[in-house]
């Protein structure tokens, strides 16, 4: 076998091993937030509210964002699973904070409002971006 597919071997399972981990904490952090929150937004997107949807699909996103620089900046994959932890740790403190900044929002959310989804979601993202940075840095 040459040298270049012997790489591409080895390489391949690291990079699908360091993905499945951060992909499993993607979703632990996902299940957990959706755990915690007192609006229960899987089921308002169940019943077909948009804002619930908006806001769920900003969380996941804003929770993607520090993993994906925490797996680049991992060498080995207890690295990936301790700064992915902690990403997903701060990401839900820094969520429950914005929520209290923007009392009454997460209600207006519930009811429905789309407005209220997305300046959550911006607050929540804008935070996802910062803590991504600080974790490449």
């Amino acid at each position: 076998m040459s040298p270049e597919i012997q790489a591409f071997t080895n390489a391949i399972l690291v990079a699908l091993a360091h993905g499945g981990i951060t992909l499993a904490l993607l979703a632990a952090g996902a299940a957990l937030y959706a755990f915690l929150t007192p609006h229960k937004e899987i089921t308002q997107i169940r019943d077909g509210n948009a804002a619930a949807a908006l806001s769920f699909g900003g969380v996941i996103v804003a929770l993607a964002l520090p993993l994906a620089l925490s797996l680049t900046a991992s060498a080995s994959a207890l690295e990936i699973a301790l700064w992915g932890t902690m990403t997903v740790v701060v990401q839900l403190l820094v969520f429950r904070v914005i929520d209290m900044l923007f009392a009454g929002l997460p209600q207006r959310v519930a009811d429905g409002e789309v407005s209220a989804a997305a300046l959550l979601v911006s607050a929540k993202l804008a935070a996802a971006m910062v803590l991504a940075a600080a974790v490449a840095g």
